[in-house]
């Protein structure tokens, strides 16, 4: 049975549920750049060096390829290492190490080793980072045998996700996106912020739990239209579905890879619709793969062509960033035209 529950923020979540696992698990170690003493450039690790020591939760050189590989060989040897990546941008040189090792060690080892790993990383935009500190790189990992991909979307996922991804036996690429770090965001960068203390989600047990990969949330039930998505665009859904009025059901995919086909394939053949909203760049983003698989399993239950809202395939720019986002505006004339089909 769960514990009473706290009102927490993503980042107290995230804190929790790193605080839960290594004071479960002597196994887990936390490492990356100032998330030792500083408490990293978000706090998601604060006051974590204090309690568990500096063996356990210590600092990194700036080098992300020697994060990644220090962690596949800790992973190989037996710990479980939760390396941090403090912005998804500078991911990209650890990319070898992940893809060409951590991927691939169970396989290319006939299981004799795993690399039970989970790398945390910020990611996606609305904070006017600009195109070094709003990527959302997602796609790039769901295209690799051997990773799993995780976007939780409010607190209480966020805690229950990222302790089965530490406690999975394969490594888990684990995106946290920073634009709902203190509450949730409705795509309307000029209205007031609203904490995530005024969301049922912010509602998280304080002992262990945890969700289990690859199955989606059912954020909102709905006959007329399937939305399918992930991350920050869930609560920019939620507001444009909200304010037009329309009967649509929204899935929180919470897990790419693995990814919950089943629960997708129920919705559409239901709504007879879908729409796919990401942040990432449209060209081979996520969006690209889920409306290929709605065609394929869905053909025949379809009234409208699969339609996508995503970011546009550009640098992220730090001037036009509401231009880039997919807002409001954007996701409510797709639906426009989805039920107009």
């Amino acid at each position: 049975m769960m514990s009473e529950t706290k009102t927490m923020n993503m980042i107290e979540a995230i804190n929790n549920a790193l605080d839960i696992m290594l004071e479960r698990d002597r196994d887990v170690v936390l490492m990356g750049e100032d998330i030792g003493y500083f408490g990293g450039v978000f706090r998601a690790t604060a006051g974590l060096q204090k309690k568990y020591g500096k063996t356990r939760v210590f600092d990194t050189p700036i080098s992300e390829c020697g994060i990644i590989g220090a962690g596949v060989g800790m992973a190989a040897y037996g710990l479980r290492p939760v390396p941090e990546i403090q912005f998804a941008d500078y991911i990209y040189p650890g990319l070898d190490q992940l893809v060409s090792e951590a991927a691939r060690l169970r396989y290319r080892s006939a299981g004799d080793f795993i690399c039970p790993m989970t790398v945390r990383s910020p990611f996606g935009g609305g904070i006017f980072g600009g195109q070094t500190h709003s990527q959302s790189p997602e796609s790039l990992f769901t295209h690799v045998c051997g990773i799993k991909t995780v976007v939780p979307s409010n607190p209480y996922d966020a805690k229950g996700l990222l302790i089965a991804a530490i406690e999975d036996n394969d490594p888990v690429i684990f995106f946290e996106p920073k634009r709902i770090y203190n509450g949730p965001f409705s795509g309307y960068y000029d209205r007031p912020v609203e904490p995530w203390s005024k969301h049922a989600a912010s509602a998280v047990p304080e002992g262990y739990y945890r969700i289990e990969l690859g199955k989606a949330g059912i954020v909102r039930e709905g006959e007329a239209l399937t939305i399918l998505t992930y991350g920050t665009m869930v609560h920019v859904v939620q507001t444009v579905v909200a304010e037009m009025g329309i009967d649509a059901e929204i899935v929180d995919l919470r897990t790419l890879l693995p990814l919950d086909v089943e629960t997708i394939e129920e919705s559409v053949k239901k709504t007879g619709r879908c729409l796919v909203v990401h942040e990432a760049t449209r060209t081979s983003g996520f969006g690209a793969e889920l409306a290929a698989l709605v065609q394929e399993r869905c053909f025949y239950h379809l009234e409208a062509a699969v339609e996508r809202v995503t970011g546009f395939d550009t640098p992220y720019p730090h001037s036009l960033e509401w231009a880039y986002f997919p807002g409001p505006v954007r996701i409510s004339s797709a639906i426009e035209k989805i039920m107009k089909d």
